[in-house]
């Protein structure tokens, strides 16, 4: 009888394995949606949990079509150590990631490889007014050194330092085009991190500085037009918000809370 029970509970367990080892990715498609309010999907889902791709998307609902929000087909392995609190993966997308990502660590922590990600600048305009009026396009490119992640009272701690490179920013609300260049930093202490945003070139200039914590950005800013280009700008300044002064010349107050 002993025998019997051992080798029924080795069947299950192998039966249990195997499930795991084929789990397809597909499943876990409606659980991410629901968690994301349908903001996040995968789109064309392939292969298992451990070996699989598909790339990002959003769908209002299901009868929406997918959205891809990242140019390219993310694909990603996952080692089953991850099961006994070993974090050992990759992922690869050779058109958003500029080179794959290796991801290791345990539950508590985990240490993401350097790299970057290229972001449309058309995807800001999901992100509420003022720019879903300005419309913007160009090029940005996501850049991070040193990046952790980890989870301390349910509370997500990030450490590292983030880069937002921004080129050929552009405005179909400006006659002049593209506007400019521009940098936005993270440096990452927790839960929270100090923001700075400088311009790099252009006839728009934007600098500012801040801090983003428990997902609020509280950010205090200026933006002006260079030399030459003030009644270009105009009427673009006056949608980025107030007018004020600043080192006794007007300029456009940014601020965020």
């Amino acid at each position: 009888m002993k025998r019997v029970v051992l080798w029924s509970l080795a069947g299950l367990a192998s039966i249990l394995l195997t499930l795991i080892a084929l789990f397809p990715i597909s499943y876990l498609v409606p659980i991410i949606e629901a968690q994301t309010q349908g903001r996040i999907t995968l789109g064309d889902a392939q292969g298992t949990l451990w070996n699989g791709s598909a790339f990002i998307g959003s769908a209002p609902s299901r009868t929406d079509p997918i959205t891809p929000l990242l140019p390219g087909r993310f694909s990603w392995r996952i080692s089953p150590l991850i099961l006994l609190g070993k974090v050992d993966a990759d992922l690869s997308n050779d058109e958003s990631l500029t080179q794959p990502l290796h991801i290791s660590g345990n539950w508590q922590e985990i240490s993401i490889s350097n790299a970057a990600l290229n972001l449309p600048a058309a995807r800001l305009a999901s992100l509420g007014a003022p720019l879903n009026t300005l419309q913007p396009s160009g090029q940005m490119r996501l850049s991070w050194q040193g990046l952790r992640v980890s989870l301390l009272q349910g509370e997500v701690q990030l450490g590292g330092v983030m880069n937002l490179a921004m080129q050929n920013i552009a405005s179909r609300l400006s006659p002049i085009q593209p506007l400019g260049a521009y940098n936005l930093e993270f440096i990452w202490h927790g839960a929270r991190a100090d923001v700075a945003l400088s311009s790099t070139q252009g006839p728009l200039l934007l600098v500012g500085k801040g801090d983003f914590s428990h997902g609020r950005l509280h950010f205090s800013g200026n933006a002006q037009a260079a030399v030459g280009h003030e009644s270009e700008l105009a009427n673009l300044l006056n949608l980025l918000g107030q007018r004020g002064m600043m080192d006794g010349k007007e300029v456009i107050l940014l601020n965020a809370n």
